[in-house]
């Protein structure tokens, strides 16, 4: 697996109790298979958010830090974006940039004479 890119799990709707542990399970497989300790779930098929869809992210979730990783989400619909928000759920979106790091793309101020980052 290359380390430069994270791991995907593609995430499908409906969300059933009976199918969460597997998903923990694939989780934790994908980060013990190596990389930069990033799954990203792929959450555009998941359907119509609910509270099923936020239980299985924060297992998701939890599995990964509990394996050193995290996960990131790539291509929330708004209405699960706003649902996680609700809840008080810190996921890392696909795009955004983490807490203290600057966006991709935007260069860091540098004292003249230095190159830019």
């Amino acid at each position: 697996m290359d380390p430069e890119t994270p791991p995907v799990l593609a995430l499908t709707g409906p969300v059933t109790p009976d199918r969460v542990p597997g998903l923990v399970d694939a989780v934790r497989a994908l980060l013990a298979a190596g990389g930069d300790g990033v799954v990203v779930c792929d959450v555009s098929d998941l359907g119509p958010p609910g509270l099923a869809a936020v239980e299985l992210l924060a297992r998701l979730q939890l599995a990964a830090r509990r394996a050193g990783g995290r996960v990131r989400l790539r291509g929330p619909d708004p209405a699960l974006r706003a649902l996680l928000h609700l809840v008080g759920l810190p996921v890392e979106m696909e795009g955004e940039s983490e807490k203290g790091e600057p966006a991709l793309g935007v260069e860091v101020e540098v004292e003249p004479g230095e190159a830019a980052v």
